[in-house]
């Protein structure tokens, strides 16, 4: 695998109400993305709380995903940790699990270097023997991967990747316009720049949203590369009401609540983080019977 393409589904992980790890549940939802014809699965980032499992639970959910996708698309497991030693560790153990790709966040929590950055992909890459994902998420990470920086990355064999959610258009631009269009996918993090991305050369998106609403994601990139614009526009305009309930509190816990208002049985967040106002939960409620309303699924 040289690329990613299409919609990729950051699926949430699935807890029980004691915030065990539901393998049913979880095959159910892996199952609900493939039939709404997702170009992809992404496991264990920031929508599947890896920060909030250990080593050990994150091996487990990766070989349960990877078992029920068995194929039908590209499986990326998020692998990404504070060190170097930690990173390779959990990235040589999803490779085993049978990983298409991993996804490696930026180190966080102390400050890093674009050096650093630089040193820790490299490590990484070079530990495993399948393709590497750039995760850029600064908002979380406090730290940026600069445009020279993945330029640089990009010419290690086997970094095919960048996820950007930095919600910031310029440096998905300037991602593309370092790198190899042919061999390196430059992939939006953030739902609401999907079609820009493709618009602008990029790759597609890893959608948080594609646990609440996998079709009408999914339809963003197949309506695009079918040369329907308006349409895939459309698709696009469609999620905006659902993802200003993202400043409802964190929005991971936010995407959670909303996929089991629709039925995908995800269970709750681990605590803290699942202690959204009664007032926050009426408000997606409220905005997902709209949407149900309008067609959106």
């Amino acid at each position: 695998m040289t690329a990613l393409n299409g919609i990729l589904a950051a699926i949430a992980t699935a807890f029980d109400e004691n915030e065990q790890f539901a393998e049913a549940a979880m095959r159910v939802h892996v199952r609900r993305q493939l039939d709404a014809g997702v170009h992809g699965i992404f496991a264990l980032g920031t929508n599947g709380e890896f920060y909030a499992q250990s080593a050990a639970e994150r091996a487990e959910a990766a070989r349960v995903v990877v078992d029920e996708v068995a194929g039908a698309v590209p499986v990326v497991i998020g692998a990404g940790a504070i060190t170097t030693r930690e990173t390779v560790a959990i990235a040589q153990d999803a490779a085993a699990a049978g990983a298409d790709a991993l996804s490696i966040i930026t180190p966080y929590f102390a400050a890093a270097s674009q050096a650093e950055i630089e040193n820790h992909f490299r490590a990484v890459a070079g530990a495993v023997d399948v393709p590497v994902v750039v995760y850029n998420i600064p908002a979380r990470t406090g730290v940026n991967v600069a445009p020279a920086t993945l330029e640089r990355l990009a010419e290690v064999e086997n970094i095919v990747a960048v996820k950007d959610s930095s919600g910031n258009f310029d440096t998905i631009l300037q991602y593309r316009e370092r790198t190899d269009r042919e061999t390196f996918s430059v992939i939006s993090g953030n739902d609401s720049l999907i079609l820009w991305t493709l618009l602008a050369g990029g790759a597609g998106g890893i959608s948080g949203i594609a646990n609440i609403y996998p079709e009408t994601m999914a339809s963003i990139y197949d309506r695009f590369v079918a040369g329907d614009i308006d349409g895939a526009r459309a698709a696009q305009d469609s999620i905006r009401p659902i993802r200003n309930c993202l400043a409802l509190g964190n929005p991971n816990t936010v995407v959670k609540y909303a996929a089991n208002v629709r039925g995908a049985a995800v269970g709750p967040a681990r605590a803290p983080f699942n202690a959204l106002s009664a007032e926050a939960q009426a408000q997606v409620r409220e905005t997902i019977a709209a949407d149900l309303e309008r067609g959106l699924g």
